[in-house]
């Protein structure tokens, strides 16, 4: 599996990703709540993005669920993270510059919160 460097990390902005969502939420008039189930995304993580007390590496899935919740082209938070300038919500989405790693990763993450929602559904079964 290919591992991301730490200066690969530093050159993410969580704090700006924070900073666009809560500023978008106002916009809307949402909260972290109806955010969360408008993207499918864990409540807890909503919190951990929007308050950016969390920083760790995040599927392609989850910002591209909270860009397209907040009305915004797919890609917005990504930009956003790496310091681009956002797309336009119109704008194409460019598969090419997807890159294998960078789709297994995604996948990684989408089988290990798959697992982490199986795992909580057994509990609750043993527990009746």
């Amino acid at each position: 599996m290919l591992r991301r460097s730490a200066e690969e990390y530093v050159s993410e902005d969580w704090t700006a990703v924070s900073k666009a969502i809560n500023e978008r939420l106002t916009e809307l008039g949402l909260n972290q709540r109806e955010l969360a189930e408008r993207s499918n995304i864990a409540l807890s993580i909503v919190r951990e993005i929007r308050n950016n007390t969390v920083q760790r590496r995040r599927s392609g899935r989850t910002l591209e669920a909270l860009s397209v919740a907040l009305g915004w082209h797919p890609r917005h938070l990504a930009a956003v993270l790496l310091g681009l300038t956002p797309p336009a919500p119109n704008d194409p989405i460019d598969l090419a510059g997807d890159s294998v790693p960078a789709r297994l990763a995604a996948i990684e993450d989408q089988l290990h919160e798959i697992t982490k929602r199986l795992d909580e559904i057994q509990r609750a079964i043993r527990e009746k």
